[in-house]
């Protein structure tokens, strides 16, 4: 099956009322340099200004937009719409919208591999990871891989040959073939699995324990533990912080996030004061400012990065998960990863 990305199958009717609204609620805003927040319980975006720090508009989307990402030329960002199983585009400056792209299943965490030739959906409550040939413009299944069970982040080897899967409710990791489409192999790591991140060098594959209070350090071609690094309770997910030494995690429960080094493999620091549920992360271009979704809060956060302070909180909707802006820095990992 060959899926276009510049067109969809709603009925066109509906179609049409869809685009036309969310025309009509993102044209105000069209000039901005806007972040991008998904409120996953209201099936919204939040476009904050990026220089007011305002809300300018709030967008609808598919139901239960978890995750984003940019396609690979920036172009356009893709909001992954779980329950609806489709595809929302829309600018990745302003988040006006751009199309849809209909009959992708359970889309919950999605992620392009380095070599930009294939692309990886998660389905979180169909236990099953699809996987997309892209040739650029279209995409074309390769295959449905039951995965169970509740498949949730992703990362990839930078030779692009494997995609690791956190698999939350058996509490394994899966590394998947993407040439054959077929699980190469599977590990217990801990108590619900969630972020996924692979240290400089393709050395070490991070993961965050959301059922528990740390990070593994997985040794993934031997398929070991060789150590774990204390953070807080509800480790979660990842966000580079562009110096190639540093990574962040948040933990959703402790309600902190933990700065670790990637050499050392060790916690350097933790930032606090923070509202409950910190989430997904965003590193503005600067690296001066962290923006961060608390999912338990209907809120986002700036966190000045030389003081480790929350300095502002944005009121948005319930539930708010996935964060992007244009004006960031450098990312190499599936964002709302």
């Amino acid at each position: 099956m060959r899926i276009p990305f510049f067109s969809g199958h709603l009925r066109a009717s509906a179609a049409r009322a869809a685009i036309a609204a969310i025309t009509a609620i993102t044209a105000g805003a069209a000039f901005a340099n806007n972040v991008i927040v998904l409120n996953s319980a209201e099936a919204t975006l939040s476009l904050i200004d990026e220089n007011t720090r305002q809300v300018v508009g709030t967008v609808p989307t598919g139901k239960e937009p978890h995750h984003l990402m940019p396609t690979p030329d920036n172009s356009a960002l893709i909001v992954a719409n779980s329950v609806s199983n489709n595809l929302m585009f829309v600018d990745p400056k302003t988040g006006s919208f751009q199309r849809w792209v209909q009959e992708i299943e359970d889309p919950y965490q999605i992620g392009f591999s380095p070599d930009k030739k294939w692309f990886v959906s998660t389905g979180l409550r169909l236990d099953r990871l699809d996987i997309y040939r892209y040739d650029g413009k279209n995409l074309s299944i390769a295959k449905r891989l039951p995965l169970a069970k509740m498949p949730s982040h992703i990362a990839f080897s930078n030779d692009s040959s494997t995609a690791f899967i956190s698999l939350q409710v058996s509490g394994e990791i899966a590394a998947i073939d993407l040439t054959t489409q077929t699980v190469k192999w599977k590990m217990k790591v801990g108590e619900v699995p969630a972020g996924v991140w692979m240290t400089p060098g393709d050395k070490y594959l991070l993961v965050g324990m959301t059922g528990a209070d740390y990070v593994a350090v997985v040794d993934w071609r031997n398929q070991k533990i060789v150590k774990t690094i204390q953070t807080g309770k509800g480790a979660h997910n990842f966000r580079s912080m562009v110096d190639g030494k540093h990574v962040l995690v948040s933990n959703r429960v402790a309600n902190t996030i933990s700065i670790i080094d990637e050499d050392a493999l060790t916690n350097v620091g933790n930032i606090t004061g923070l509202l409950p549920g910190p989430d997904d992360m965003e590193l503005f271009a600067d690296k001066k400012t962290l923006w961060v979704t608390f999912r338990f809060a209907k809120h986002v956060g700036i966190i000045d990065l030389a003081n480790r302070k929350l300095v502002q909180t944005i009121k948005v909707g319930r539930s708010p998960h996935g964060i992007y802006f244009f004006n960031r820095a450098p990312v190499t990992a599936p964002n709302g990863a």
